[in-house]
């Protein structure tokens, strides 16, 4: 995949693609991370491409100031967990910790700061929704084969047909019940492996009232997103 710069104040990356499928360009800017990328169809010439990007500059510019901007971790700053900042605080240890109301870090190397609190996150993660998923599969009769974890761009969670759960570490950013709903829908998929009137159906049984979960994950899915854990 190449880049072609779009000029302006900032200037914009734009990721070009091509694809046989595709029989105009196709333009995208992703929501969680203000990624811009441009789909061509076979022969698209290089300069078409520019001008399409230049006809739609403002279109593109407006989305990417409705992107949250990146959230590099460091001590001192704050992280969303369980849907609440917390403070991260340098007090010794080896490991970042969650503390009373704040998450605890390492005095040395507050450049790590960013993995140490994805390790506690997926820790973290890993327990609530292995109880979640264990709990809705009760209710529903069913039990998954494996639950996995990670730190997915385009959908929270997963289930495949051999029963296998996926889950992003992230949703232990959100509100618990934000979570729990995710757990829900992946787990009601063991029995609708669709997005029917049935699955649905299996969701509200599963957890009554879900609707305000899965409302707030896609108004504020792009904030979990702008927490930056690597360097």
């Amino acid at each position: 995949m190449r880049q072609i710069t779009l000029p302006g104040d900032p200037p914009i990356e734009v990721a070009l693609r091509v694809s046989r499928q595709a029989r105009r360009l196709s333009l995208r800017v992703s929501r969680l991370d203000g990624r811009v990328s441009l789909t061509l169809p076979r022969g698209a010439r290089l300069g078409e491409a520019r001008a399409f990007l230049a006809d739609r500059e403002d279109w593109i510019r407006g989305h990417l100031e409705a992107t949250p901007p990146a959230v590099i971790l460091r001590p001192g700053g704050t992280v969303l967990f369980e849907g609440r900042p917390l403070p991260l605080v340098a007090s010794g240890g080896r490991t970042a910790r969650l503390g009373d109301g704040v998450i605890t870090l390492p005095l040395a190397a507050p450049e790590k700061t960013g993995a140490r609190v994805a390790a506690l996150f997926k820790q973290e993660a890993r327990a609530r929704l292995s109880a979640a998923t264990a709990r809705h599969g009760a209710a529903l009769g069913r039990a998954p084969a494996a639950l996995t974890l990670r730190d997915t761009r385009s959908r929270w969670g997963s289930c495949s047909a051999e029963g296998r759960l996926m889950f992003s570490w992230r949703l232990v950013m959100a509100p618990p019940e934000v979570l729990d709903y995710v757990a829900a829908h992946e787990v009601a998929h063991l029995a609708e492996m669709n997005h029917s009137r049935a699955f649905w159906d299996q969701v509200e049984r599963l957890m009554p009232g879900y609707q305000p979960h899965r409302l707030w994950l896609r108004k504020n899915g792009a904030l979990l997103h702008a927490y930056q854990f690597r360097e």
